[in-house]
């Protein structure tokens, strides 16, 4: 039930995101002790603020009301993807080559079913990431989750200022 109606608010949602500019990143839809919620991820070149979220928020919740795609009480939250941006469109792990990414598969796939590593491009319905010193391609279709690894700098390291001489 909750697949078909992710995918019933995808085919309405979608079209007022693109119109502004921005692209639908993912949709969740769940029970929380405080209610359903439905969580809509977007983005755009240059990134997300709090009014494209409180925009698109309007926009969709209109669409939802007067479509009647929820039958009952929900919260919405419409947020950006965040630093640790998931990878969901094919198109993704062409748009995101050299970034660290995590990825996890449905069934194990030489013995792992959890990889973290480089991205190094898509191809041929596969995702190439050299992980542990060695190059690995996971099908698209083995894919349950991915998401890019966002590594802070450690702030134990202190920078080198050369000397000006």
């Amino acid at each position: 039930m909750t697949t078909i109606l992710i995918e019933s608010l995808r085919e309405f949602i979608e079209p007022t995101i693109l119109s502004e500019g921005m692209e639908l990143i993912d949709i969740e839809y769940f029970r929380e002790s405080r209610g359903w919620v439905l969580r809509i991820y977007i983005d755009k070149e240059g990134g997300v603020n709090l009014n494209h979220c409180s925009q698109i928020s309007e926009q969709i919740g209109d669409i939802i009301e007067v479509k009647d795609l929820i039958p009952h009480s929900y919260t919405l939250e419409v947020s950006s993807p965040g630093l640790n941006r998931p990878l969901k469109k094919e198109k993704d792990f062409t748009t995101y080559v050299g970034e660290t990414i995590k990825v996890k598969t449905f069934k194990p796939l030489e013995q792992k079913r959890n990889f973290q590593g480089k991205l190094l491009g898509y191809k041929e319905g596969k995702v190439m990431m050299s992980t542990d010193n060695q190059e690995i391609h996971i099908p698209f279709s083995l894919i349950c989750r991915a998401n890019i690894q966002y590594k802070f700098s450690d702030p134990k390291k202190k920078k080198t200022n050369p000397k000006k001489s």
